[in-house]
């Protein structure tokens, strides 16, 4: 009787004691965020290799979990139904899965390296007399009319300047830097011999995971349910899989959708006799995983390139730019991705800048899987709290509400 009579109040001091310890930790945070980021990146350095084989690990767990599975149904199908497949389904799987990823890896380097260094160095050699022609190609179509080609050669020449200027103060002196590195022979090997370790160790960790994910949750799911409650507990694994849910359909989905979109690129634009095929798909294939944006990111550059050879073709570039981004948002996208994510437009666009701000790149592609499961925890938590009110969570009861009577929970319109 005592225990209970005391109860309410333990419950709130505990309450206040966490929420103070979170607003407390957010402060600090705030207050040293560039130190706390400092030491965030130099865990994250320590710990590369692992990131490395954890995400190979989930992107290839499709193609593992088919293969074993596929091994498994098979050899108790045709073989023998006694024998325990499970080993060999694994060991199978490992070898498809790391091949995969080889094949894939040396694939590209091996077709893609070569054509885009011919393609770089083409636009570096035939820059300054692109500058040039691009320029009589201006004062050819705007002689008729001076005032406009007044105020569009003054753009012309504030823009040259600034990208000669930064040529020269810029990208000359790193490719200087990269020409002494012959000079810094052993700092360069070292650097070199540091990424092929991480990338080394983290196939191992692939390896590793890929066999041990299945216990690996058998073990999170016993830590689970010993330390919280079984309600908590069932809670927490359905979210857990929830996250899986989104993060799998998006990150992977978005890859598929960006290879399709590169190589559908790469078609059309050699069918459209554009320069530069292979290094414009490759810029377009890898900005489109990023949502939103990608498409506008990938053809400012790109635009560039092909402003540089014929100015016409540029203007074909940008209109087909436009029809490409808009069959993948609305046909090709919703398609692969379905609403993996479920929100809307403003709240993509604001996971992007917020997560992009914050993490550049990686944060503009995990950015809205993330917010994602943010926004789902925030709307679960706001429909208990109103349940708990014994208020209504229909959105539709609150959009021309002017209060609530607090007695009769009654719901007065404007």
């Amino acid at each position: 009787m005592k225990k209970e009579k005391y109860q309410p109040y333990i419950y709130w001091g505990v309450t206040a004691f966490i929420v103070l310890v979170l607003l407390v930790s957010f402060i600090f945070l705030m207050i040293k965020f560039g130190q706390v980021k400092a030491a965030v990146d130099m865990v994250l350095g320590i710990l590369a290799p692992i990131t490395y084989g954890a995400v190979l690990a989930y992107l290839l767990a499709p193609i593992y979990n088919r293969v074993k599975k596929a091994v498994v149904f098979c050899g108790e199908k045709w073989i023998s139904p006694k024998r325990n497949w499970e080993k060999l389904g694994g060991s199978v799987a490992t070898v498809v899965s790391v091949f995969v990823l080889v094949a894939l890896v040396t694939g590209l380097i091996s077709m893609l390296l070569p054509q885009l260094r011919d393609s770089i160095m083409g636009i570096m050699e035939a820059m300054p007399s692109s500058i040039y022609n691009l320029q009589l190609w201006l004062e050819d179509v705007l002689a008729n009319n001076q005032e406009v080609e007044e105020t569009v050669m003054l753009y012309y020449d504030q823009g040259m300047s600034f990208l000669q200027n930064w040529l020269t103060s810029k990208f000359l002196p790193n490719m200087g830097k990269i020409a002494d590195f012959i000079g810094n022979l052993s700092a360069g090997i070292i650097n070199v011999l540091i990424l092929l370790k991480n990338i080394l160790i983290g196939l191992i960790v692939m390896v590793y995971l890929l066999n041990m994910k299945e216990k690996l949750l058998t073990q999170l799911k016993m830590i689970v349910y010993g330390i919280f409650p079984v309600k908590v507990a069932n809670k927490l694994l359905s979210e857990g899989r929830y996250v899986h849910q989104v993060f799998g359909g998006f990150i992977i989905g978005k890859l598929v959708d960006s290879l399709i979109i590169g190589i559908l690129c790469f078609i059309l634009l050699n069918f459209m006799r554009m320069p530069y095929v292979l290094l414009i798909s490759v810029i377009i294939g890898v900005t489109n995983v990023i949502p939103f944006f990608g498409p506008f990111i990938g053809a400012i550059p790109s635009a560039f390139f092909i402003l540089l050879v014929n100015p016409t073709k540029c203007f074909w570039f940008i209109g087909f730019i436009f029809l490409l981004q808009q069959f993948d948002g609305n046909i090709l996208g919703p398609k692969i991705l379905g609403d993996s994510t479920g929100l809307s437009s403003f709240w993509v666009l604001f996971s992007i800048l917020l997560f992009g701000g914050l993490f550049g790149f990686v944060g503009m592609i995990i950015g809205v899987p993330t917010f994602a499961v943010f926004y789902k925890l925030v709307t679960e938590f706001i429909t208990w709290m109103l349940d708990k009110k014994q208020l209504s969570a229909d959105i539709r009861q609150y959009e021309k509400l002017d209060y609530i009577d607090e007695e009769s929970k009654t719901y007065i319109e404007k």
